[in-house]
């Protein structure tokens, strides 16, 4: 599965462990550590962002009106978007000083491949206000309920939501109406 964010670009920057102090002879061929083997192309993507990510501002430390997006490469976070026109986004408001953590269980779980729904995610936002803080994350298919709904359920077990928090689905043909 191809999972590539915009902040996760491939670099071969030679910062690997290659150490094979620890390697053994067996048979006439050389066994490795786990830990001396080249990072998977995963793990060495997720270890980048994080390089990336760790500089980064909160977005609980943010004040007034800001957003940020995560997008796979090649999507743009709009409604006309090809690859989210005939989507949708789960929106879930936030009390003040959830964004953060809720932001960063989010990201982390997409990197993870956690809601294991294939090419289906196309990113996320959140979105900080005056009084309150909305976190969404968008899909491809509006259609798809079997998979919204799987989305759905994993966004409410990756950010240990309440039962009682009100999630909503609004599909983009929607939100483009409202706003026109």
């Amino acid at each position: 599965m191809n999972n590539k964010f915009d902040a996760l670009k491939d670099d071969d920057s030679g910062d690997h462990d290659q150490n094979e102090e620890n390697s053994t002879q067996k048979d006439g061929e050389k066994e490795k550590n786990d830990r001396d083997k080249p990072p998977s192309s995963s793990k060495r993507k997720v270890e980048q962002f994080w390089r990336f990510y760790s500089h980064m501002v909160r977005p609980g430390d943010l004040t007034g009106h800001s957003d940020f997006h995560l997008f796979k490469e090649g999507i743009k976070p709009m409604w006309e978007d090809d690859a989210n026109k005939n989507g949708g986004k789960w929106i879930i408001r936030l009390r003040k000083g959830l964004a953060s953590r809720c932001w960063e269980n989010l990201i982390l779980a997409m990197l993870g491949e956690q809601f294991m729904v294939g090419e289906e995610i196309c990113g996320a936002v959140v979105s900080v206000r005056f009084q309150e803080d909305i976190i969404s994350i968008w899909n491809k298919t509006a259609s798809d309920q079997a998979t919204t709904a799987r989305i759905r359920d994993t966004l409410r077990r990756v950010l240990n939501l309440p039962p009682n928090t009100i999630m909503e689905y609004k599909t983009h043909t929607d939100s483009i109406k409202y706003v026109r």
